[in-house]
């Protein structure tokens, strides 16, 4: 809804043709070379994480580790999409934390508006209806432009998500597709919104299982000192590359916990269903249940068992691709799927290499999972202790 919501013109709700062409527009800005661009600065957010572990466990203190990630992905999405240092590990309650809690606090009438968006978007045009809120909408706006404002006036640039943005806005010569300041600001708030809960989820649910297999934890430790001794002691661009078993640990977890729940869909034309005389209709919504594919025992024997071997080399090439969607797929999956990987492997191989995790007898096990709701999330918290290594 581009007239009543300025920040609603992005990927996730725009319809065939204008998602096209701004996909064809953003595709650029998540390359690999763009990636290596970020690199340093999320290594450089990681090691507050680290240093806040390090006193936690100098003082022998339980740690919340889903909050001390919530606090690295939010440092990072602050810098790499706002050029802000939001400081998340100074104690203070960070503004872009509170709002990410309020843009995912769906309650009252909003969750009737989100559903009329989602079931009836023509009639929630027409009755101007809002994903989100007034107030989250200027927060956001008003951050881009002051951030914008100040990089124009001192001839600043930083390399970061928010300058190639603002390169795309000052390149593009279309007039017919122009790449707006709605366009712009919408961009920096799904890519707040995506990796605000996800990446910190995703390092969740995976430090968790190694807290659970030790010996898996070990052998990713092993590796990440091996790649690290190859690279002179530093993580670079090219060694969080080599981190292979951590991948497919990685992969393991976000089978066990895929960011969300489902996928949907929507058919742009007719498809007749292989194999039978089924057609899904153009506009037919298509919902796609990951959370049971990803555990089911056809593809996945003793589907609730960690086993990263699953994702090994020969293991992967014996089963269909799309049983493992951690990041959809298809010209619609995940577009910043890299910087995704980047953030969840930086996070994790930089804690490992100087801790060993174990959970806290605080930690109500077994972990329990939200029910009915799109993005996966535990109900308890994960308490674990930090031993210097």
């Amino acid at each position: 809804n581009e007239r009543d919501d300025p920040i609603s013109v992005h990927l996730f709700a725009l319809n065939e043709k204008k998602w096209k062409n701004l996909r064809a527009k953003l595709t650029p800005t998540f390359t690999s070379g763009k990636m290596r661009m970020m690199f340093h600065t999320v290594l450089e957010t990681s090691k507050y994480m680290t240093d806040a572990i390090e006193t936690s466990a100098l003082e022998r203190k339980d740690i919340d580790i889903r909050e001390f990630l919530s606090c690295f992905t939010t440092d990072v999405i602050g810098s790499c999409a706002f050029g802000i240092e939001c400081n998340s590990f100074k104690g203070t309650e960070a503004e872009f934390r509170h709002m990410g809690r309020e843009i995912f606090a769906v309650r009252g009438l909003r969750i009737l508006n989100l559903i009329l968006i989602s079931k009836m978007p023509r009639l929630a045009l027409k009755l101007g209806l809002k994903a989100n809120n007034d107030h989250v909408s200027k927060f956001f706006y008003e951050v881009v432009q002051k951030s914008i404002k100040y990089r124009e006036d001192n001839n600043f640039t930083r390399p970061d998500f928010l300058q190639l943005l603002i390169d795309i806005k000052n390149q593009t010569k279309d007039t017919e597709n122009p790449f707006t300041m709605d366009q712009l600001v919408s961009q920096v708030f799904v890519f707040f919104v995506a990796g605000f809960d996800t990446s910190s989820s995703t390092m969740n649910f995976t430090l968790y299982e190694l807290c659970k297999h030790q010996d898996v934890q070990d052998r990713v430790r092993e590796e990440v000192n091996e790649v690290l001794e190859r690279h002179g002691g530093q993580f670079t661009y090219e060694s969080i590359g080599e981190l292979k078993y951590l991948q497919q640990v990685i992969d393991e977890a976000q089978r066990l916990f895929p960011p969300l729940v489902v996928l949907t869909r929507v058919c742009v034309k007719d498809y007749k269903l292989r194999n039978t005389d089924l057609v899904l209709e153009k506009g037919t919504r298509v919902v796609i249940p990951l959370y049971s594919i990803h555990r089911d025992p056809e593809y996945y024997p003793e589907p609730d068992k960690f086993d990263p071997e699953r994702f090994n080399s020969e293991n992967k090439k014996s089963r269909h691709p799309f049983v493992h969607l951690p990041f959809g797929e298809g010209p619609r999956n995940c577009i910043g799927l890299r910087f995704g990987l980047m953030q969840s492997k930086i996070g994790l191989a930089t804690i490992l290499s100087k801790f060993r995790l174990r959970i806290s007898p605080k930690t109500d096990m077994p972990l329990r999972l939200h029910e009915g709701v799109l993005l996966l999330q535990s109900v308890n918290k994960l308490y674990v202790t930090a031993e210097k290594i």
